[in-house]
């Protein structure tokens, strides 16, 4: 296969396969409401067994850039496919707490493959990287943004395992066609010059530090609010709303973070990723400032500019792998930032649950707003110490 065509088709599974990691993570907080209106039990009870999801997803993108590099990139992202698929279908069979728990731990581990292995197929095929990375995010804004809509109107009309059992079809019929048209994994766009080159630093253990620091926080916050969104919208913007049009809100919200996504990946390819990100990471603690404060609309555009910041920041931290870690590292990179990013969502769940019961979605809200403020510190230090080396390149010799 010639590699224009190889790097094509992966881009399309890899961009197909981001939607699908969205999606399918996100259809358990909204199913939720269906389950405890048909089993009794709280929404705190319920929520709380998908914590070995969320733990998983995060610990287990550790070793997947490893296990990348030994066994191919391809490998690893039919495995995603079709452990996605089967994890659906174990989830809409569970008909105890425990079934639960165990099948959304295995729907976790899948989930956690993608961004390790997904990042770096793409900055790899990629022939402009910030375009290349604004439309990989559209897909996976797309995949969460769908997802609440889609589960309510599912589980209100077919019931909540329809919810599940319709996208693991799909997940399956993914990784088919994936093994059968992308033969490998292949050179893709290394060769052609696709990623810029790398922007070398002065300092990189500051660096690395304050760029993990923005992406723990970043974990929290991006975790806390597409986790609790669905349920955030029933209680503060109407209470008694059907569940079709709680959905249906939440998918509204996400599309603008879809929109961000389209602009981070223009500007990228034209501006400096500090200044974005400095610019960019303001957005967040007031977005999730004024949700935290309000109900009814003003919450509404509160969650609108904290999903904007969101799903902006991850192209932009993806942009920051690629130019500032070595092609040799970079699965490896992405690894660990996803890791850092993803395993804090195992905190978060039994978070919301414990800080829902006693201070309701204000006081969950308000500690998002918090980590918002982490990650604008974060991202001025990064602007700082990228700047200093800039002024040290443009320095007249001696």
């Amino acid at each position: 296969m010639a590699p224009e065509t190889l790097s094509r088709r992966t881009l399309r599974f890899v961009n197909v396969a981001h939607a699908l990691d969205h999606y399918v993570l996100l259809i358990y907080p909204t199913a939720v409401i269906a389950i405890a209106a048909q089993t009794g039990l709280s929404y705190g009870e319920l929520i709380g067994l998908a914590t070995g999801a969320f733990v998983a997803f995060g610990l287990c993108s550790l070793p997947m850039g490893w296990l990348a590099d030994r066994y191919g990139r391809r490998t690893l992202l039919a495995i995603f496919f079709f452990g996605y698929g089967l994890s659906c279908l174990g989830v809409a069979s569970a008909a105890t707490p425990a079934a639960f728990a165990i099948w959304l731990c295995v729907l976790g581990l899948a989930s956690a493959i993608y961004h390790p292995v997904g990042s770096t197929m793409l900055v790899s095929h990629a022939r402009r990287l910030g375009h290349d990375l604004g439309v990989n995010g559209v897909w996976g804004n797309f995949g969460a943004a769908t997802a609440s809509g889609v589960t309510a109107f599912l589980a209100a009309g077919l019931g909540w395992q329809a919810a599940f059992v319709l996208p693991g079809l799909v997940c399956l019929a993914c990784g088919t066609a994936f093994l059968a048209l992308v033969p490998g994994d292949g050179d893709g766009g290394a060769r052609r010059g696709g990623g810029a080159p790398v922007i070398p630093v002065s300092r990189p253990l500051a660096l690395l530090a304050v760029f993990g620091i923005a992406i723990v926080a970043g974990g929290m916050t991006f975790n806390i609010t597409t986790i609790a969104m669905p349920k955030v919208i029933d209680e503060r913007v109407g209470d008694g709303l059907p569940l079709a049009l709680i959905g249906s809100l939440a998918t509204l919200v996400f599309v603008f973070g879809a929109l961000t996504q389209v602009l981070m990946g223009r500007l990228i390819d034209r501006y400096s990723l500090p200044t974005l990100f400095v610019g960019l990471a303001v957005l967040q603690p007031l977005g999730l400032g004024i949700a935290a404060a309000g109900s009814g609309l003003p919450l509404l555009v509160g969650l609108v500019l904290t999903m904007a910041a969101l799903y902006g920041q991850v192209v932009i931290n993806d942009a920051m792998v690629a130019r500032y870690v070595p092609v040799a590292y970079r699965a490896r990179a992405y690894s660990v930032r996803y890791f850092l990013g993803f395993t804090v969502a195992g905190f978060v769940v039994p978070m919301i649950a414990l800080l829902h019961e006693r201070g309701g979605f204000g006081l969950v809200l308000g500690l998002a707003a918090a980590f918002g403020f982490v990650i604008f510190a974060s991202a001025l230090g990064f602007f700082g110490l990228t700047r200093r080396d800039g002024a040290r390149a443009l320095a007249p010799a001696e």
